[in-house]
Parts: C-alpha cells; sequence; structure tokens
C-alpha cells in the first residue's frame, strides 16, 4: 500500500509543494517565537515540551525538536511503514532552522508583551497556517503525531482521540513544570485555534449552505432551486414517521443569498414546508469547486 505522494521532481506542482512547506514552517516559527514562547505555552506536540526544557535548562527550541524529530520520524518508518517521506523531514528541518534563527535575530521577547491572552489567539493563528500549508503539500507534521500512530496500531483506538491524549499529557508536564495553571489553560486556546485555522485552510472559508426540505410541493421547489437559481438537487423518498405518510425530501446545496431567495419562495408555496439548514464546509462537484481542482492543488 503505498502512502507516499511524490511530485516530478522540479516540475510545477513540486516547486508549489515545497514552497508551501517553506512558507509554512516559517510562519510556523513567527508564531512560537513571537507569541508562544516568551510565554511559557506548552501547545502539545514536540515543540510543546522543547519549550518546556528552553525555560528550564536554556536549550535551543528548534534543535531539541529536532532531536525528538528525527527519531521518531525513524521509528514510524520502522513501524508503521513508509507514509514519512522526504517532505516531511524538509518542513520540520526548516521549521526548526526558523525557530532558532528568529529567536538569535529576534530574541526571547514576546511581539505583544503583557497579554498573553492576546499572544495565545495569535500564535495559534499563525501555527495552524504555517501546518495548514505544511499538510497542503501532502506532508505531515511528524513529531507526537507519530506517537500517537504507533499507539493506535497496537491499541487500535481512534487516532484522533489519541492525538488529544498525547497534547494534553504535553499540556500537563508544562503545568508540572512550570506549576502555573494559566499556562495550561492558555495552551489548550492555541491547541484549538490551531486545529481550527488548519481546517479553514485546508477545506476553504464556504458560506455554501446544505438544504433538506420537506414539503407538499417538491415540484414547485424543484422548478424554483432548477429554472430561477440554476442549482441541482436530489429528491429522496421517504416516509413520515408520525402518520406513514410518504414524504419526498429534497437534497439540495446553494450559497447564502440564494439560500435566502429559496425560504422566501418556501415560506409563500408551503409555510407549513419543513427544512433544515447545515454549513458546508466544503462543497465538491458540477457548480462549486470541482474535485480534480481539490486534488491538483
Amino acid at each position: 500500500m503505498a502512502f507516499l505522494v511524490k511530485e516530478k521532481i522540479f516540475s510545477g506542482k513540486w516547486f508549489i509543494a515545497y514552497s508551501l512547506i517553506v512558507i509554512g514552517a516559517l510562519i510556523m516559527a513567527t508564531g512560537f517565537v513571537f507569541f508562544i514562547t516568551p510565554y511559557k505555552i506548552v501547545p502539545g506536540g514536540v515543540y510543546g515540551i522543547s519549550i518546556v526544557l528552553h525555560h528550564l535548562f536554556g536549550t535551543p527550541v528548534g534543535l531539541i525538536a529536532l532531536c525528538f524529530d528525527i527519531p521518531l520520524t525513524l521509528l514510524g518508518i520502522k513501524i508503521l511503514g513508509p507514509r514519512f517521506g522526504i517532505k516531511t523531514v524538509v518542513g520540520f528541518v526548516f521549521t526548526a532552522l526558523f525557530v532558532d534563527l528568529l529567536t538569535y535575530l529576534w530574541g526571547e521577547q514576546p511581539l505583544v508583551e503583557n497579554d498573553a491572552l492576546l499572544s495565545s489567539i495569535f500564535g495559534g493563528v499563525l501555527i495552524g497556517l504555517g501546518l495548514g500549508l505544511i499538510f497542503k503539500s501532502r506532508a505531515t507534521s511528524g513529531g507526537s503525531d507519530i506517537v500517537a500512530m504507533i499507539i493506535s496500531k497496537y491499541t487500535h483506538l481512534p487516532l484522533g482521540q489519541l492525538m488529544i491524549v498525547v497534547d494534553s499529557v504535553i499540556v500537563l508536564i508544562g503545568l508540572a513544570a512550570f506549576g502555573d495553571w494559566k499556562i495550561p489553560l492558555y495552551s489548550l486556546i492555541v491547541i484549538y485555534i490551531t486545529g481550527r485555522v488548519i481546517d479553514l485552510v485546508l477545506q476553504g472559508v464556504s458560506y455554501d449552505k446544505t438544504l433538506f426540505i420537506i414539503s407538499k410541493n417538491p415540484q414547485e421547489i424543484r422548478d424554483k432551486i432548477i429554472l430561477d437559481l440554476n442549482r441541482g438537487g436530489t429528491f429522496i423518498q421517504g416516509t413520515g414517521m408520525y402518520n406513514n405518510q410518504d414524504r419526498t425530501l429534497i437534497y439540495t446545496v446553494v450559497n447564502r443569498r440564494e439560500m435566502a431567495i429559496l425560504q422566501d419562495f418556501i415560506h409563500k408555496v408551503d409555510p407549513h414546508a419543513f427544512m433544515t439548514v447545515i454549513n458546508a464546509n466544503e462543497i465538491l462537484g458540477e457548480g462549486f469547486k470541482s474535485l480534480k481542482d481539490k486534488v491538483s492543488e
């Protein structure tokens, strides 16, 4: 089974992929150096451990993170197989390099002094943005994620839950090391914001809405969707749970403006219609972003 995605060397995709990795690594490094490290915030991962060791023993954050990343990656390749290619290595090497270089040039003063909360927010945004760009290049973050993957292999526990557990343990290490309850609270803020920003980078910002509509006039609503809004949809035949009557469920995806138009129309033709509106994080297919474009990014 192939785990690695390879681009032809020096091709356009190759340059784009490695540019995303380098830019993402630089953005991540600015988040750590300017916002996270000075306040002793421990946002999980190998950099969380590196920040703890830095404040306890004065060790370089980037170098120590690299010392964790290399053996963890080799261990991951041995146990899990070839899931971690050269792009992953390039990503954590450049991140470590940029972190220590920026620390040398900038120093250890926070960009925003006496405001750990604001630093947590902006640090989380920058780390999430950087990681998101690295993930878009089809690389992984390595580090503590590999630990979670290895544990998942032998315990069969969900990987997502294990990653949360691993990061939580690292946050608790920060609490034990520094003895300040504010540190894990700020750290959790960073972890949450980082995850949300990664999702935004990978999925994009979408104003599209998924609609499920039950009405006694499905054909009129169908004509409005097809002829006026120029959208598609699907009829799903079902049975009402309360009275066992046959129902036609309309499934469609529209943007916010079209949703308002459609809601106003449905109110006129069937005031008792039932509608469920769901935020659509990402829509791929005809009329929206094509799956081909998504895969080729």
